[in-house]
């Protein structure tokens, strides 16, 4: 489909327990499939019998509240992104009850055209108590699951400022994964209007146009890719780009996202945007100087930027606490009063 190499593929584990998760799949960095690991769900056993099943499964289930779900014309191929000027997006949004959409969805699969359908990252306990009582993960104690569900669509490479655990429920689901140090090769959307949060990738991973975003070709040498069969799961670290297609009229995935960061730290996203904001219009001389004092203050490429100064008077350079994290809001909203 792209002309280039299959990428490849993405290391698959068994049998994976809490321990060797948090001992040596997290440390590790990488992205990883733990094939079969929630094969024990009652989800999976009603979605390998058949999709009425899971279907059935999911009424039972006694939805709590209204769902919100895109749909795409059937020409856009089941691909949700930009429209063809880039001034909005190729969906619409609607909101409704979740038997609606599934017995909709039920019927697109006798079409032979059939628009794109889903229903994306519902918080799974507040929508659909039961299942997440009876569906559970060990992995991520205290993480609060979502719900994806649609059929035959594409999702454009992006990445989540988030570890996530994705788990296969029904329908098989390929991921394409791309290191975050291809961001540059990735050819970002705009920050303003994106299909999935943070900026997707420009480039059609079907049917990349290289003569438009040449360096693609870069990102793809760096890609990994693996199918998902209902029952498996794939581990994807932090920030790292991923394109998903469903593969099936039915497809089911219920994931896992969080992060470390200490309590009170201010979102890195909000951050970054500040930078742009401080910084990227800067001269290029004035640029350097605070690419350095990034590096020293806050990335520590010289080490801890407060070694040398008694705990009393480290200020806003002591180490994390909610204390510190307060002191640092306070200092910025004064900061802001006067911008």
């Amino acid at each position: 489909m792209t002309g280039l190499p299959a990428p490849q593929p993405i290391r698959e584990v068994a049998e994976v327990d809490l321990a060797r998760f948090r001992d040596e799949i997290r440390p590790a960095g990488e992205p990883v499939v733990m094939r079969a690991l929630v094969r024990d769900w009652p989800a999976v056993a009603a979605a390998r019998e058949s999709d009425a099943a899971i279907v059935d499964y999911l009424v039972a289930c006694r939805p709590a509240r209204p769902i919100q779900a895109i749909a795409a014309r059937p020409e856009e191929n089941g691909r949700f992104f930009y429209n063809a000027d880039m001034t909005g997006l190729n969906f619409i949004q609607g909101r409704g009850r979740l038997e609606d959409f599934l017995r909709d969805l039920l019927l697109a699969k006798g079409s032979e055209h059939p628009p794109a359908m889903a229903v994306q990252s519902e918080i799974l306990p507040e929508v659909l108590p039961a299942f997440a009582e009876a569906n559970r993960l060990a992995l991520v104690p205290g993480i609060a699951p979502r719900i994806w569900i649609g059929n035959r669509i594409r999702v454009a490479p992006h990445y989540d400022i988030k570890e996530n655990i994705a788990c296969c429920v029904a329908g098989r689901r390929r991921f394409t994964l791309f290191p975050p140090a291809q961001l540059a090769n990735m050819y970002p959307g705009p920050f303003e209007i994106t299909p999935a949060g943070t900026p997707v990738s420009m480039v059609d991973p079907q049917a990349p146009d290289l003569a438009r975003y040449p360096k693609f070709r870069q990102a793809w040498a760096a890609a990994q890719q693996a199918e998902l069969e209902p029952g498996d799961a794939l581990y994807i670290p932090y920030t790292w780009w991923h394109g998903v297609e469903s593969l099936e009229p039915v497809s089911i995935l219920v994931n896992y996202w969080w992060n470390d960061a200490p309590e009170g730290v201010a979102p890195a996203y909000d951050a970054l945007l500040h930078a742009m904001l401080a910084f990227r219009h800067l001269p290029p001389g004035d640029r350097e100087i605070w690419k350095m004092m990034l590096d020293h203050y806050v990335f520590e490429a010289n080490g801890d930027p407060a070694a040398h100064l008694p705990e009393h008077a480290k200020g806003i350079m002591a180490p994390a606490s909610p204390a510190l994290f307060a002191r640092l809001r306070a200092a910025l909203k004064e900061a802001f009063g006067r911008s």
